[in-house]
């Protein structure tokens, strides 16, 4: 069985994701590569958020994730590494499926806003709405 995440986010690639939180916290390609002690070097980065580069290694998604403070295991799923169920557990879970803006920091504003967004999309799919 395959598992697909669920949401807006599951259309973008790894490397489109990787630049959508890159700038989400604010950060430079350059600024990524000395929070991570040149672990990830700004052309490389640059390389996986064009699409250069579609599989990383765990080494660099590892170092990302922690610089960008968001799952590790999420990265590895989106760039098609296989990740074991039971390493999905607690907070992360939302009925079996990571929820799609956990990696960006919303205000609660924001928050409500796709939820009301998210109810009238379910409104236009239902029979008659």
């Amino acid at each position: 069985m395959i598992r697909k995440s669920v949401g807006a986010e599951s259309k973008l690639t790894l490397g489109q994701f990787l630049a959508s939180i890159r700038t989400d916290r604010g950060l430079s390609q350059r600024e990524v590569e000395k929070a991570t002690n040149k672990v990830v070097s700004n052309a490389y980065l640059s390389q996986i958020e064009t699409d250069q580069i579609k599989k990383p290694n765990p080494n660099i998604l590892h170092a990302l994730a922690e610089v960008y403070g968001i799952s590790y295991e999420d990265l590895m799923e989106r760039a098609g590494f296989v990740v074991p169920t039971r390493a999905r557990t607690g907070a992360e879970q939302r009925h079996g499926r990571v929820a799609t803006f956990a990696g960006h920091n919303l205000t609660s504003e924001e928050e409500a806003e796709l939820v009301k967004f998210l109810g009238y999309l379910r409104s236009r799919n239902k029979p008659g709405g």
